[in-house]
């Protein structure tokens, strides 16, 4: 797609590559490639699954670039997506998965929250710099991390900047897996291609909950179903896809889904 971000598409699944030497951090004009890409993503039937990651084995992204920060007037147009293409594309309903290979600093850890699975390499590095350069957080990139870490060790990371390696993050099941260094995109195709393997529209549906309901109540969710509030998941109700999914399993093959 350009220098900077390249993609790549194996089947079903789409590959995000930030390709910024040295540190792959992120302006507003490589923030808006990425942007397009996950639009790119959003927008194709055909993608069902997408892998982000960092070019080289150093640094997954060391977030917004400080060249354009330290500018009298900043560009903070990030595109439709947000920082980063995916930490405000409130509508992408397929799921993203995060392979850090290196250092995730400040915005580059919170695109990795923006996303729904975490693969890291042993030599993975997080840490919010936000506070020792003058800078927060953005505001979504709170309540995610409140979602993946106990709240004294979110605040820790928000307060003072401090590093958390790859086996603490694990500890603290803020990532998925651990792999040997050069290795977190083998990793991250293996969960991609189970993802990829499922019925589409039944994932998106899966996500969909997550966002609408998964801070609610039993109660107040099975509100949310009965109301019909749940799109993707009427959807699915009644789809071709539910249908083939009943007959395969009957026929004793495998399911061959369109996502309708």
């Amino acid at each position: 797609m350009s220098e900077t971000v390249h993609t790549r598409v194996n089947g079903h699944i789409f590959e995000v590559t930030l390709d910024n030497p040295k540190a792959n951090a992120i302006g507003a004009a490589v923030s808006r490639k990425m942007s397009a890409a996950f639009e790119r993503f959003r927008d194709d039937p055909e993608l069902r699954v997408a892998i982000l990651t960092g070019a080289g084995d150093k640094f997954f992204c060391t977030g917004w670039d400080l060249n354009e920060g330290a500018e009298e007037n900043p560009d903070f147009d990030f595109g439709a997506g947000g920082f980063g293409g995916i930490s405000r594309m409130w509508d992408l309903r397929k799921p993203v998965i995060a392979a850090v290979n290196g250092y995730c600093v400040a915005g580059g850890f919170e695109l990795a929250l923006a996303a729904d699975i975490l693969v890291a390499s042993e030599n993975a590095v997080f840490f919010l710099s936000e506070v020792n350069v003058g800078l927060t957080t953005g505001a979504p990139s709170v309540p995610r991390l409140l979602e993946k870490l106990p709240r004294g060790i979110a605040m820790e990371l928000l307060f003072t900047g401090r590093k958390m390696d790859a086996r603490e993050a694990l500890e603290h099941k803020m990532i998925n897996r651990v792999t040997p260094q050069g290795h977190v995109m083998d990793a991250a195709r293996e969960i991609a291609e189970q993802i990829a393997a499922a019925a589409p529209l039944s994932v998106q549906a899966e996500k969909e909950m997550i966002a609408l309901v998964g801070h609610l109540s039993v109660e107040e969710a099975g509100r949310y179903e009965a109301n019909g509030m749940l799109p993707t998941k009427t959807k699915v109700k009644y789809s071709e896809d539910g249908k083939e999914g009943a007959r395969a399993f009957l026929e004793k093959r495998k399911p061959v889904w369109k996502g309708k």
